[in-house]
Formats: C-alpha cells, structure tokens, sequence
C-alpha cells in the first residue's frame, strides 16, 4: 500500500514499443487512405501542410488587422465540411471576436460571390432575387456539423466547453476546434500567463484522437516600423512579430502568417521584389513536419471573404538561418 501511495502521482509510461507500432500503423493506414488530411480549396498550402489539415495539430494563423486572417479561417471551416463529404466532422469554433451569424454571413458572402454590404442593404436595398438565394443557400449551411461559442472566456471555461463538446458530440469524429482569438480570452492574470496556460491547454487537448486546434492570433505593431517598411530585406514576418511568440511559437505545429504588404504602404515585397497589389502572402514561419519556412501567393478576393489561389507558381523556400524569419 505505502508502494501505491508513494508512486501515485507518476505520469503514465509507455515503452518505446508501443510508440512504434502507433507510428508504423499511422504510416501503413495513410498509405491505404484510412487516415486522410482534410483538404482545403488551396492545393499549395495542402501540399506544405501534409496534404491538408492534420490530426493531432496545432495551426496559428497570425497577421494584422485587416490581414484577412479571420477570413481565411471561415473559408477553411467551409472548405473542411464542403470537400471532405466522406469524413464524419464535428467543429468547435470559439468565435470570441465576432458574433455568429456574422460568421454564417461571410460564408453566405463567399458562396453567393456577394460582399456582405450587399447581403446586409448597405448601399441598396437586396433584391427579392438575391434574397431567394441566400435563403436556398442558407439552408445547406445550416446542416453544418458547426458549433459556435461567441462568449468569451477563461481557460478554465474553454477547457470545460471541449470536454464537454468532445464527450457528447465530438468522440469518434474528426473534432475541429477554432479559436479566433488568442488576446481575447479571458482571466485575472497578465496576457502572457493567459496565453501561456492555454497554450499548455492545447497541447493537452490535441492529443485527443483525431483533434485538430486552429487558434488565430494578432502580430505586434513591429512589422509596422518605417525603418522595416523602408527596408525590403526587413519585410518578410518574423517570429519575433507574433504578439506572446515563444510561448505560441513553441506550441504550434505549424505557424502562418497571412500579410497583406499593400496595407503598410509597400510597393515591391521583400528582397525578392514580390508584387503587392491585390496580393496576399501566406509566410509559414512553422512546419514542424518539413522543417522550411515558405512563402505562399494568393489574389486578394477578401471582399467576398475569400482567397484565390495564383495559376502560376509562385512560392519561395526561405532558409531558417535566414535572417528575416529570426526572433
């Protein structure tokens, strides 16, 4: 009895057998497509990311406001139910910064190729016609496998929402949780102590089986600097430009940063003199399965809350001693 009560906080162990067989059945089960990434519209940031979106991940999407971040992930949420048919999905999006049929509107934006101030009357009133469609399209929308939580938080209560969500809706499913974002939750403590305690609530809830995280973040006002604005070989997003960057930056699989230069006022991006205009930049800063920092290229079509792959290729492969990506 002393034995078991001396011993009985020691974390589980496990011998390195058991590890190997897990890794050699994950191998074997994606060989044979049992194990399937769930793919999104864009096959370039499939390809960087191990075909799609991975279990047992963490995805931060960073960039700064107006970047068109929020709207990337509403389009990837789409995507996920949309083009994985065949895949049992359950969604947990904490929508902190917005409310959630402004969510359900951008998608109505993005699917109807309409912006949302003509689905609102901003300028005119919708017509009867339009309406009909939002109303036909809405009604897809609506068996959505989505849940959205659009009070803010502690980490205590995002922690009690996933147990809960996980035992009566999400087990046996591919769970999906998003978090947009990381600044506004909630607690007594410093946003340091905030982030780093939900950070360490991720890595734990990404283990559940088949559990993705994708949480949204701001980037501080450095990229923002005229001496980096003036300065091309200083462009590019750094790790050190990520609002909390160790404490996310070492919890996340994968980093990405979307940045729209056009906004800061530069003409020609980067080193590479990159074009601007109508032009967004995805920057995975992050990769841990492939281990290279890579710029992506898409069209600006935000006014429909979405991003358009380019035809052409037109992507980079930045070495990590390169200066640009040091924190």
């Amino acid at each position: 009895m002393e034995q078991v009560t001396k011993f009985s906080n020691v974390l589980k162990i496990q011998p390195i057998s058991i590890a190997t067989n897990e890794a050699v059945n994950y191998i074997r089960n994606r060989k044979l497509h049992k194990i399937q990434s769930l793919k999104t519209r864009w096959d370039k940031f499939n390809k960087q990311c191990m075909g799609g979106i991975e279990p047992n991940t963490i995805y931060t999407i960073v960039g700064i406001s107006g970047s068109g971040k929020s709207s990337f992930v509403n389009t990837l949420e789409s995507d996920l139910i949309d083009l994985n048919p065949n895949q049992d999905i359950a969604v947990l999006d904490f929508s902190f910064e917005m409310v959630s049929f402004r969510n359900v509107g951008r998608k109505l934006s993005s699917k109807l190729r309409q912006t949302t101030a003509e689905l609102y009357s901003a300028d005119s009133t919708l017509d009867d016609e339009l309406l009909k469609r939002v109303e036909e399209e809405s009604k897809k929308i609506k068996d959505y496998p989505i849940y959205y939580v659009d009070t803010p938080g502690t980490v205590e209560n995002i922690a009690s929402t996933i147990e809960y969500f996980y035992e009566n809706y999400a087990k046996g499913k591919k769970f999906i949780i998003i978090l947009d974002h990381t600044l506004l939750v909630e607690g007594q403590e410093s946003a340091l102590k905030i982030i780093s305690d939900l950070q360490k609530l991720f890595i734990r809830i990404k283990k559940l089986p088949d559990t993705t995280i994708i949480q949204l973040s701001q980037m501080n006002r450095n990229i923002e600097n005229p001496e980096r604005i003036n300065n091309p070989s200083m462009h590019y997003p750094m790790r050190s430009d990520i609002s909390s960057a160790d404490t996310i930056f070492h919890a996340s699989d994968y980093v990405i940063c979307i940045h729209r230069p056009q906004l800061l006022g530069i003409t020609c991006y980067g080193p590479n003199r990159l074009p601007v205009k109508d032009k967004i930049y995805l920057h995975i800063l992050k990769n841990r399965d492939a281990g290279e920092s890579t710029i992506l290229s898409f069209e600006n079509d935000l006014k429909y809350n979405n991003i358009i792959e380019t035809k052409v290729e037109n992507q980079m492969k930045i070495s990590f001693s390169n200066n640009m990506f040091k924190g």
